[in-house]
């Protein structure tokens, strides 16, 4: 009876302590598009405990847009969103300090119908150019100053344009109704699948007009007093993003897992859809603020205060400085 006792005592600690434990891990909440290409990075992490590894719990919300997470982010329902850096620095001169983790490097481009016979931005004059985003759409002012920079050519004043959401844009130019469409990385891949060709992608731009390709431009973004109040979880996230990031570079096995929830029609966009994933996976290490901070110039004199307000430029403390 003293053993049995002594057993049921022993039983009640460790289940206290696992619970405790479990009380002490933190989680994180990720406000996020219900259908966005984050979703398999996050989904790989939570699927192969890469956040408990490091840590963490992470509990991923799907939103319908990116004004929605911003919301959710700023009220405090949501821990973590994904923006561009941009989008950080604009917040950042304006008082709020907003960090940015880097995720993706991966970035639309131009593309045409497969029989067209246009070979450069400037072949496009009197057609319609589909564009997803608005004006000031940061492919499109990118593509304005290379056309204008490089070929002469007034991209805007010699072409119709189209705004609307990607799949709208997607839809409309696999639909024969454009001469050219900009869109997202993972609907250019769609788009290239289904027979369209890519007549210019934004990295070939931005090369051209001195800018560094390898700056990721997409990230999560994650408040500086989380940062300063739990640097390890901040820490755990980004290495939890690296592992997922590493796995996903490799594992073809943990891509057909995916398959399901990446909306591939064929096994040409699946391959396309993984391929541009791959691509955009940005290096290790800090990302180049001096590389950075020439793209927030050209920027600011392409779209002004109303793309990135007063952050004329980049302001300290934009990006984590992750170390991996």
């Amino acid at each position: 009876m003293s053993f049995i006792r002594h057993l049921g005592g022993a039983t009640i600690a460790l289940a206290l302590s696992a619970t405790a434990t479990l009380a002490e891990t933190p989680t994180l909440r990720a406000a996020v598009l219900e259908f966005g290409t984050v979703n398999w990075e996050l989904d790989t992490i939570t699927h192969y405990g890469f956040d408990t590894d490091h840590g963490f719990t992470l509990d991923v919300n799907g939103v319908a847009s990116g004004s929605a997470g911003e919301i959710a982010f700023q009220g405090g329902a949501a821990d973590v969103i994904v923006s561009d850096w941009l989008w950080v620095a604009r917040q950042r001169a304006a008082g709020r300090d907003y960090v940015f983790v880097p995720y993706s490097k991966a970035v639309g481009g131009v593309m045409v119908p497969g029989d067209s016979s246009a070979e450069t931005l400037a072949d496009l004059a009197g057609g319609k150019i589909g564009i997803a985003g608005g004006p000031l759409d940061k492919s499109w002012l990118i593509l304005q100053a290379y056309a204008q920079s490089e070929l002469g050519f007034d991209l805007k004043a010699e072409t119709e344009q189209v705004f609307g959401a990607p799949p709208l844009i997607y839809k409309t130019a696999t639909g024969g109704d454009l001469e050219g469409a900009i869109n997202y990385w993972h609907f250019m891949a769609k788009m290239e699948a289904g027979g369209m060709r890519q007549l210019i992608d934004i990295s070939t731009a931005a090369t051209a007009l001195g800018l560094d390709p390898e700056t990721p431009l997409l990230g999560y973004v994650v408040k500086g007093e989380m940062l300063r109040d739990n640097p390890d979880l901040i820490a755990g996230l980004a290495a939890a993003s690296r592992d997922a990031k590493d796995l996903l570079a490799e594992d073809s096995a943990a891509w057909e897992r995916l398959r399901d929830r990446m909306n591939a029609d064929t096994d040409a966009e699946f391959d396309a859809l993984v391929a541009g994933f791959r691509a955009g996976i940005p290096a290790s290490g800090p990302v180049d603020e001096a590389a950075a901070s020439k793209m927030l110039s050209l920027m600011a004199e392409l779209g002004g205060e109303e793309l990135i307000g007063e952050a004329t430029e980049l302001p300290e403390g934009t990006f984590l400085d992750t170390g991996m």
